[in-house]
């Protein structure tokens, strides 16, 4: 019996989805490339601290970098899928190291804006393009898997560097951003040189023929639009982590370090938990998982309206961040199964670009209704909302596994 077990599980080991080995070097220079993200955690800190422009003029320069990133994503799907994935990330990241060098010496309100610009549309044109290679690589059955290890290895290097930055900028800031540029060059070249070209000829795949498995088949089509108008009211809500979720905490007394106690429970737990998460999300189809997701980050963020202590805002953050853990590898595996394999990169950048918009509106949405209707009621709809998203996500994927 014992060893019958044995050859079950060697059996079960063997039917597991293998990643390739392209995979982890596109994995591994994903995480390097993170660790050393500096711009975004010190950007407003440049313009203010070390250039000596105002708080307004920073916050105007940070718009301008998410109004890039916005168009970046875009552009970045559409050249992935018409010049193909390698020449895309290559030139996508050496403009992006470029833009990063040069926003260390750039001089004036006009160059220090468009530069900011740039580096954006630059950094996040990469996005979509590296969803859709392992999207091409990874089979249907793997991709949930796939993208929760890379998740994990965005959010270690996103809390590592934010670490790293804060020492390494009492050095000053051109070294930083220089140190960013060569590092983003070294992954650029290491892709190039480990990852395979995987877009497929839409002349000779399978999932290009028939009048519903055509990129602009109205099936397919009206379904995607309908995943990606889900997914931008998905990103207003987790957008309000860092937007009302702080002024809601120092309004009820609580102060800044607070805050930055309560959300560094949200990195722990998806460094901790997305890993096994995603083992078990493979297993099933994108429904379920985006669903009930959806539905625990709008109950999280629903219960900060009645949160009164550190504790209690702890607890909030746990529940969403459960969601957020579900919700996040599911959708972008889930955009993968939607559309045919010789147009993820236009569909990938369409919906980094959902996420890309949500962070551009939400901060003055959740301001003005902060100011006009209170935090409660902010919270109120936010969960609510969290349930319509949920029911969404149930009709336009019912009946879908992952493939």
């Amino acid at each position: 019996m014992i060893a019958d077990a044995r050859s079950d599980a060697r059996a079960a080991a063997a039917a597991r989805p293998v990643l390739p080995r392209a995979f982890w070097w596109l994995w591994t220079a994903t995480l390097v490339n993170r660790l050393g993200g500096f711009v975004v955690v010190f950007l407003t800190l440049y313009v203010t601290i070390d250039r000596g422009y105002s708080a307004s003029f920073a916050g105007l320069v940070t718009t301008l970098y998410g109004v890039g990133g916005a168009v970046g994503a875009i552009v970045g799907g559409l050249l992935a899928d018409r010049l193909g994935r390698r020449a895309t990330l290559m030139g996508a990241q050496l403009l992006s190291a470029a833009g990063t060098g040069a926003l260390a010496f750039t001089q004036g309100r006009e160059a220090l804006g468009a530069t900011a610009c740039l580096v954006g549309l630059a950094g996040n044109a990469s996005r979509p393009v590296i969803q859709t290679v392992v999207a091409d690589m990874v089979t249907a059955q793997a991709r949930v898997r796939a993208f929760s290890l890379l998740y994990w290895a965005v959010n270690i290097g996103v809390a590592v560097s934010a670490a790293l930055a804060g020492v390494l900028a009492q050095r000053g800031y051109t070294p930083l951003f220089l140190g960013e540029a060569a590092l983003t060059v070294l992954c650029a070249l290491t892709v190039y040189l480990t990852v395979p070209e995987t877009r497929p000829d839409p002349a000779r795949s399978g999932d290009g023929s028939g009048p519903d498995a055509e990129a602009g088949g109205p099936s397919r089509r009206n379904r995607f639009l309908a995943f990606v108008a889900v997914t931008f009211l998905v990103g207003l809500l987790i957008q309000e982590v860092s937007t009302a979720l702080p002024l809601t905490m120092t309004a009820a007394g609580l102060s800044a370090r607070d805050y930055g106690l309560v959300i560094s429970l949200n990195g722990l737990l998806v460094v901790a938990l997305q890993l096994p998460a995603g083992r078990v999300l493979a297993r099933h189809g994108p429904a379920g998982p985006l669903a009930v997701g959806t539905l625990l980050l709008g109950g999280g963020l629903g219960l900060t309206a009645v949160a009164g202590s550190l504790g209690t805002y702890a607890l909030t953050v746990v529940v969403w961040t459960v969601g957020e853990i579900l919700l996040a590898p599911t959708a972008t595996a889930a955009v993968a199964g939607l559309v045919p394999g010789h147009a993820h990169g236009r569909h990938q950048g369409v919906y980094s670009f959902a996420w890309s918009a949500a962070a551009c509106v939400a901060p003055a949405a959740s301001g003005y209704a902060l100011d006009t209707v209170g935090p409660a009621a902010l919270w109120g709809v936010s969960a609510a909302l969290g349930g319509l998203a949920a029911v969404a996500y149930l009709i336009i994927l019912r009946g879908r596994r992952h493939d």
